[in-house]
This record gives structure tokens, sequence and C-alpha cells, in this order.
């Protein structure tokens, strides 16, 4: 099968580049079912397993977010059948989707929404279950919750999907943040109560707007930089959830206010195989639910044409820029 990997290359600007390859199809767990691939996006994930390259697995193939039919299953698989179209974020510790097939565990996986396109679909799954994890599971938030949250990077896949869950399931007054117009516009659109710019004061911002200090704030990107900040605009026994991997963390100023952290991977439930595991199934079934009774929109942004080697890079090299918005999605090989 097709499939496109990476290779060691420490010295290139474009540091371990993509390569189209031929690969074996993957042989099926009990519980795997084969998807083949329709639709990709690309999420900040892919980078950074790219440039952390694993020489024990020369043909990794990366890619965590797909939408495909099914064309095998294996032989404890209960809930799909051959010929099912389906959606998925799949597991970090196997081959991903940039490939013509891939394995994948059935309880992670749901039919995709029947109302929107396969490259409408696969722009979500991800950022979906990241989302929903942080709000719902790390967060517990519920729905008759009230009060504000604060989404530092509103404009990225998670936090864009965020904001139209708050909206979609809960009362809380969304405020989300954004630097350009264009990404301003973007948030606003998606259903941000209010939106403040990331490179001025944030406590300044809101204060300025006459808002309590927020229960909640979900910082999706360079958190490191905003961490005084948050420390200060927070309310009392407030949360904090986040999703980056800062450089440097302190909570202890954290300690004053009572304000509890929340880390989120939505990879932990298929790496530890958890009790738990089938939820991801469940909320993707949710989701396709919430998309298709039109309460969610697609975050795809933008299409840059069919999946290989080059047309990877060119998403691979925008999401390292830190200019995305929205999400980045590849069709067909």
């Amino acid at each position: 099968m097709k499939a496109v990997s990476y290779t060691l290359d420490t010295e290139n600007t474009f540091q371990n580049p993509l390569v189209d390859i031929e690969k074996e199809r993957p042989i099926l767990n009990v519980r795997d079912v084969l998807v083949k691939v329709q639709a990709i996006s690309v999420n900040p994930v892919d980078t950074k397993v790219r440039k952390n390259i694993n020489l024990s697995n020369p043909l990794r193939v990366l890619g965590w977010d797909a939408v495909g039919e099914i064309v095998e299953v294996g032989k404890s698989v209960s809930n799909f059948k051959i010929g099912d179209l389906v959606w998925y974020a799949g597991d970090l510790t196997r081959d991903g989707s940039n490939a013509e097939f891939q394995a994948v565990d059935e309880r992670i996986i749901s039919l995709k929404p029947k109302t929107i396109s396969d490259g409408e679909a696969a722009a979500l799954p991800l950022t979906a279950i990241t989302a929903w994890e942080m709000l719902f599971d790390r967060l517990k938030i519920d729905q008759e919750q009230t009060g504000n949250i604060l989404i530092i990077g509103g404009a990225g896949g998670v936090g864009s999907i965020a904001i139209q869950l708050l909206k979609a399931k809960t009362k809380l007054t969304v405020i989300a943040t954004a630097s350009r117009e264009e990404t301003k516009s973007w948030i606003k659109h998606l259903g941000a109560d209010y939106v403040i710019d990331h490179t001025k004061d944030l406590n300044t911002q809101i204060e300025s707007l006459s808002l309590e200090k927020p229960t909640y704030v979900f910082s999706t990107n360079h958190t490191e930089t905003y961490i005084e900040q948050i420390i200060e605009l927070i309310a009392p026994q407030g949360k904090l959830g986040l999703i980056d991997d800062p450089s440097s963390f302190d909570i202890m100023p954290f300690k004053r206010k009572s304000v509890s952290i929340h880390w989120e991977l939505m990879f932990t439930r298929s790496m530890f195989t958890t009790s738990d595991i089938d939820e991801q199934h469940k909320i993707l079934k949710e989701v396709a639910q919430l998309v298709d009774n039109r309460e969610i929109k697609s975050t795809l942004n933008q299409h840059l044409g069919k999946i290989n080697a080059n047309n990877l890079k060119q998403a691979h090299m925008l999401l390292e820029s830190g200019n995305a918005k929205g999400k980045i999605v590849l069709e067909g090989f």
C-alpha cells in the first residue's frame, strides 16, 4: 500500500523530511477494523513526532485524524461491519492515517457524520476528542454551568471546536483569544462571546469588558507565556487546563487561589487501554450527532489536495509557522 513516512535529517531546514513509501497492509488485532483511508487532517502532534524520529521504527506512518471505509474486521469486532464509513483519531503507539489502509481499534471510532463531506469530517476527530475530554472529563463542566471560561488560542484546531462545544452544551460565557483580524473574525463566527488579543495583557482586557474573572482557563498553546497572567486573572478556586508542553511550569503560585491544574492528552485511553477506552467511541458518536444537528460546524480551513509527502510537507510547514487557522485536510491517494 502507499504511505508517507519520514527520514532522519537533522541538518535540513525541514527537520526529518517526509517521504512516499510502499508498505505492507497492517495485520489486525481481534478488536481492530481495517479502514481504507479516504481523508485525513494534520495536527501539531504530527510535526512533533516527525521531529523526534524513532530510529527503531524507520518506516513509521504518522497521521491521527481520518475518515474512511471499513474493508475488513477482526474476529472479535461487534460494533461495525464491512462497508461502514467511520471517523477517528487513532492511537499514538500505532501507525497512523497517512496510508491507504489503517488498522484501528473499534472502541475508539464511530460512524462519521452523515451531513458533511469526508474532508470536512476528517478535520474534527482529534480536536473534538481533546476539547471534549478537557471540558467535560477533566474540568468537569456540566450543561447548567454558568460563569466565564477563557480559551487561549481560540483559532487553532482545538480552540475552534472547544468554542462550539461550549456554546452547544453549556451556558458558559466564552472569552477566546486571537491576534489577527482574520482569526478574530473566525472565532467570533464560531460563537465566541468575546474575543481578546493574546499579544496584549489578558487581565486588563477582561477587566475592560466588565467581566467576572473566569472560573475556567483552557490554554491550548504557549502556556508558559501566559502563566503569570493566568495566575492573576483566574477566579479563586478556578480550574486551569492545558494540552501543550511548556518548557517550564511552576504551579506553586496557583496555591493561594486553590486553583487545580488539569492535563489532557487524548491518546491516554488508547495508549494504556484504559477501562473506559470506549468513551472515545461515545464522544465521537455524540459529536457526529451534533454535526448532523447543525450545532457544530467543521473546522476545515485549507484543503491541500491528495495525500502524499509533498502536500503533507506543506501542511507540516504551515503548522510549524504558527499561522494556521482551523484545520488542514488532504484527501485521496
